[in-house]
């Protein structure tokens, strides 16, 4: 199986008014193209910061990150969010839709920009996929939490991404929501063969991972591997 993700000695310092701040110390670490990823760790641990950097939203001090056999740390930031339209998606714990733009309008705007054919009918296509395709005309605010949160995660697999990531993707949610956003992402990731990163508090999501890595201080370390593929329900 090859390499979807692949990091070498990657670290994060920022500057502070107190000097420098390392955020990340220096990770290394694979993932299989078609595996799910947990990270886990408390509230400040650096992982929404290491997975800013694996989906080249924000640039690495050191280190080098390899998506897909390309070396995103390489490439300027314009390069990096041409590359990002073209192999990865990206879902928000706090949705980031676009409220001035109806459902329909918020998942075809990837594939606008992409250039993709028929972005409509793709849009169409996969919010059926998640259950909204009677909701496509609506606004965000006349959408619950679950509601945007599935607008979101068809925004994201509209392009066909070979890597999700996801920053705490029921974060914002009730159990019931929770566990349709859980069963969406899995049905994609093993449908579609996403890769599939996520960042999480919940263990039980975490659990439904091929594997969890847990973050503490900035450092990474591998908590769990499943040996057995783990029997995911879709909702």
């Amino acid at each position: 199986m090859t390499s979807m993700i692949k990091t070498s000695k990657v670290t994060k310092v920022v500057s502070t008014s107190e000097g420098e701040l390392q955020i990340l110390s220096p990770i290394s670490f694979e993932v299989k193209a078609g595996e799910s990823i947990a990270i886990i760790g408390a509230s400040g641990s650096g992982k929404s910061t290491l997975l800013g950097l694996l989906a080249g939203l924000d640039e690495s001090t050191n280190g080098e990150i390899w998506l897909n056999g390309a070396p995103l740390h390489t490439m300027g930031e314009e390069e990096r969010a041409v590359f990002r339209g073209q192999h990865v998606g990206f879902i928000f714990q706090s949705f980031m839709l676009v409220q001035s733009l109806t459902a329909l309008e918020n998942v075809m705007l990837p594939a606008e920009i992409a250039g993709l054919s028929n972005a409509k009918q793709r849009a169409m296509d996969i919010l059926s996929d998640v259950g909204l395709s009677h909701r496509a005309h609506h606004f965000p605010n006349q959408l619950s939490g679950g509601e945007q949160q599935r607008v979101a995660i068809a925004r994201a697999f509209i392009t066909s991404p070979k890597i999700l990531f996801a920053d705490e993707p029921t974060g914002n949610l009730d159990a019931k929501n929770s566990e349709k956003v859980e069963g969406l992402l899995f049905k994609m990731n093993r449908e579609k063969g996403t890769t599939l990163v996520l960042v999480t508090h919940d263990n039980n999501l975490a659990a439904k991972c091929d594997r969890q890595l847990t973050m503490t201080a900035g450092e990474l370390s591998e908590t769990r591997q499943s040996t057995h593929p783990v029997d995911r329900e879709v909702v």
